[in-house]
Formats: C-alpha cells, structure tokens, sequence
C-alpha cells in the first residue's frame, strides 16, 4: 500500500480535507521550490509582484491589506524585492512614515518568467488527470469555494 492509499483509505469528510490539506501543502511546495530554481523568486515574493502587477503602486499597509498578510510580512518582503531591484519604495509625500511600493521594470520581466515557472509545475501535475478527471475537480473545488462563502 503506497503512502497515499494509506491516508485516503478513509472517505469521510475530514479524512478527505486533511488529505487534501497535505495534498495542497505538496503542490504549494512543489511550485514554490521550481520558481525559486528556475527564476529565484519565491512564491510569497511572487504574490507581491503580482498584487502590484495588478493594483499598481500602493502604499505597504495596502499591499498587507490586498495580500491579507501582516504588515510586517510584507515590509520583511518588500525589503527582499528592493534589494533585488524588483520593486523600488519611495516616502510618500504627504506622510513620511508611509512607503509606497512599485513595480520596476525588471520586476515585471521577473513576474513573467516566475508565473510561467509555476505554470510549467501546474500543467505537468493538474496533466497526469485526464479531461474528465480536471473536469470533475473543478467542480468539487468550486462547491468547496461555495461552501467556505456560506
């Protein structure tokens, strides 16, 4: 018996949601581990260039807010990033105590190569189902999604 017939010979609700939990935990460190390979970027620091990507320049207390993380999360994130030139920090003008955060240009070329290197994981592992069984996750995934707004 391999290891994951072992927890999923249970198929009551919470054995289900812990082996989902432990299967989740193993994809996040699966792409997490191929980005910061391939580009050095990790998956935390991903998520801040994308919330950027998106939202454009934010003052940090926002990006926290947006990422739904502590801001000194963040602050510990945003430092990294300067330090690599992905995203430059500036006082803002009418509070001092304030840092607002940009997107440099090597920070959006970085995104790019490190969405595609957590793609590149995701495709390879969500391709070992076939249609149907993509098909049928996806609908489990939404019902959960569903549940968790209730």
């Amino acid at each position: 018996m391999s290891e994951y017939e072992a927890i999923t010979a249970d198929t009551g609700p919470e054995q289900v949601g812990l082996t989902f939990l432990t299967i989740a935990h193993g994809l996040r460190g699966a792409v997490d581990r191929h980005m910061q390979s391939t580009v050095g970027l990790s998956l935390s620091r991903t998520k801040v260039l994308q919330a950027l990507a998106t939202h454009g320049t934010l003052h940090q207390a926002q990006l926290a807010d947006t990422l739904g993380q502590a801001p000194r999360s963040v602050t510990q994130i945003v430092e990294g990033l300067e330090r690599l030139g992905l995203v430059s920090r500036t006082d803002d003008t009418d509070d001092r105590r304030r840092k607002t955060v940009s997107l440099t240009a090597a920070g959006s070329t970085t995104l790019t190569a490190a969405e595609e290197a957590g793609s590149h994981v995701l495709r390879k592992l969500f391709g070992s189902l076939d249609p149907q069984q993509l098909k049928s996750l996806q609908a489990s995934l939404a019902r959960l999604d569903t549940a968790l707004a209730d």
